[in-house]
């Protein structure tokens, strides 16, 4: 692992060159990552797993693929590499699996210092992985602020469980690593135990050290399910029906979110997000949304409405909250999963990323092509996402994430807007409710607070009891140190705040907008941008002439979707869509291939 780090700052340019580079490729046409094309034609083909990562062309193409990601990850991180070469830990996570330990830069270098152990840690996620649904454990995959933002799948259930550990017990002799330590077990309990007790001790025993080493507090469920059946059998759990409630001390939110397979239907409708709301009552569907009243308070959103927000207004909320998760004034990390960890876990995984990215707060040094190759390749392709058989049933989940960006360029979702708010100072007295409802609802902007009592949610929903213990938690003596500058506290109580229901858009549009100079435009069906007006309802209308210019972090955004369309027109979007009358889709990437000069062939169709 000292071989890593040395990797790591190897491959991190210095400044100087990295100068260079930036003044040599700045006025570059795109894409300007050659092997964007490469990825995503790998992609298209076969689903990554270590373990059947053995010599030829395709193992070159995962090579090169690889390397660039770690050179990414090193031009900002030290960081550190868990071997997977054979995928002995886990067949579809990365061969090589980035541990960021800290912020190379000059200016960040100081700022936290890791007290993770790369070895214990490595020790942590050997006992753990049996605990998670197909060995998918908990791996942080992003650090800010000192905070690991981590993704795995769900818990593993009871058939899952002993079926593995019979496995591992007849090919490992007779006996299983994993097992060795038994502190958490003691003779007198044993004694009062069942056997299935026993071992879910011991194996989520083992996830919950993980997670604490790792300082995480909060976790995001995003099944629909509390656990998920197959066959008339549980097959898979979760943290919020765990009986034991091992998981009490970590702050649980369960907010479902649509499967893979809703996503047929968001490709048959054209690719339009917009109206597309998700049939909260079908019968396997029995994970109510919650989350703790004191993480919405501050959150401009009606959350008893959840089941009547479309895929757009129900993402972008999705995000908000995790957006005020990671920018909360504690130490403590999050975890988001669905049940394997590679649908929609990737989807705000990537998303998360993009959005601190654009706001100028992870991966600083990274171009809109490069941090858009990172997340494609590690947070899709490396975690195993199966794009080819998500492609075969039209499931498209991959290309609405980077398709949604445009709904995401607005300053509500910026965390730079979050950290001026709270560095504001405290106001004199005299600051009434009255003062608050007489400002203009653009100076209030989205950061008016909730009522408490208006949360449908609350930790004694139905569905939650016993389930959801939101007590105040200590961080863990090994919690990242934090910084004085991030911990400024809120000047007002969100308790005597009047909520106001947001108003919905007079103008909402289909999902693609009109292209000018192959530059797209930001658009949202309910949380939306003012920068320019439209006329008609043509998904490709050319907006109106811009009053003010795009903020950085809408331009950041729109390079990152624009060069992602540009790519995937020429390597799988056009070759994977039927066309349909309305060409929607077709109509879109046919247009901006001719806005940047490429000309999609017929035979590509």
């Amino acid at each position: 692992m000292a071989g890593a780090r040395a990797a790591a700052a190897s491959s991190s340019p210095s400044s100087g060159s990295s100068s260079a580079s930036s003044a040599s490729t700045s006025s570059a046409s795109p894409p300007q990552e050659p092997g964007l094309v490469e990825l995503l034609e790998e992609f298209s083909r076969t689903q990554y797993r270590a373990k059947d990562c053995g010599s030829g062309a395709g193992n070159a193409k995962v090579e090169r693929i690889e390397k660039r990601c770690l050179e990414l990850f090193g031009r900002d991180y030290c960081y550190s590499v868990i071997p997977n070469v054979n995928g002995e830990i886990c067949g579809h996570y990365p061969r090589y699996i980035v541990f960021l330990e800290y912020e190379s830069s000059e200016k960040e270098k100081d700022t936290f210092e890791s007290t993770v152990q790369v070895g214990r840690l490595q020790d942590l996620v050997n006992r753990s992985k049996m605990a998670r649904c197909r060995g998918r454990f908990v791996c942080p995959v992003i650090l800010y602020k000192g905070k690991h933002i981590c993704r795995s799948a769900t818990l593993a259930g009871w058939g899952e469980l002993y079926g593995r550990t019979g496995y591992n017990y007849i090919f490992s002799g007779g006996s299983d690593d994993a097992w060795a330590d038994s502190e958490d077990i003691t003779e007198d309990d044993c004694t009062l135990r069942s056997a299935d007790n026993q071992l879910f001790d011991k194996v989520r025993g083992h996830d919950i050290k993980l997670l604490r080493y790792l300082s995480v507090k909060y976790i995001c469920d995003l099944m629909v399910e509390n656990k998920k059946v197959k066959f008339g059998l549980y097959v898979t759990s979760s943290e919020k029906v765990d009986k034991a409630q091992r998981y009490a001390d970590f702050t649980l939110l369960s907010i479902p979110y649509p499967g893979c397979e809703f996503f047929k239907e968001y490709k048959d409708r054209d690719y339009t997000a917009e109206g597309l709301v998700f049939n909260w009552k079908q019968d396997y569907v029995d994970a109510p949304l919650s989350i703790p009243v004191t993480l919405t308070r501050s959150l401009n959103i009606d959350w008893s409405e959840y089941q009547s927000w479309d895929l757009v207004q129900q993402t972008q909320n999705y995000l908000k909250l995790l957006l005020y998760i990671v920018n909360s004034e504690d130490d403590s990390g999050l975890l988001v999963h669905c049940i394997s960890g590679w649908d929609r876990t990737p989807l705000f995984i990537s998303l998360l990323r993009l959005s601190l990215w654009a706001d100028g707060l992870i991966h600083t040094s990274l171009k809109p092509a490069e941090i858009l190759y990172l997340t494609v390749a590690y947070d899709w392709f490396l975690f195993g996402h199966m794009l080819v058989d998500r492609l075969s049933k039209g499931e498209e989940i991959f290309f609405f994430c980077f398709s949604f960006l445009k709904h995401i360029t607005s300053e509500e979702f910026s965390a730079l807007k979050s950290q001026r708010r709270k560095s504001l100072p405290a106001r004199d007295t005299g600051f009434t409710v009255d003062d608050l409802c007489n400002m203009k609802s653009r100076d209030r902007g989205s950061t008016t607070s909730l009522s408490s009592d208006f949360s449908l949610i609350t930790e004694n929903s139905p569905g939650a009891t016993g389930s959801f213990p939101y007590e105040p938690v200590d961080p863990s003596s090994t919690a990242v140190q934090s910084q004085a500058a991030w911990r400024k506290s809120h000047t007002s109580s969100p308790q005597t705040v009047p909520w106001n229901r947001p108003q919905q858009s007079d103008d909402r549009q289909p999902s693609y907008q009109g292209i000018v100079e192959a530059k797209f435009s930001s658009s949202s069906s309910s949380n939306h941008s003012d920068n320019f007006f439209r006329i008609g309802s043509s998904p490709l209308e050319v907006p109106k002439t811009r009053f003010t210019a795009p903020t950085e972090r809408e331009s950041r955004l729109e390079e990152v979707r624009s060069t992602f369309l540009a790519t995937y027109s020429s390597t799988v979007g056009l070759k994977s869509v039927t066309p349909s009358p309305s060409g929607a889709i077709g109509g879109l990437l046919e247009q901006f291939a001719r806005g940047v000069g490429l000309r999609v062939s017929s035979s590509t169709l």
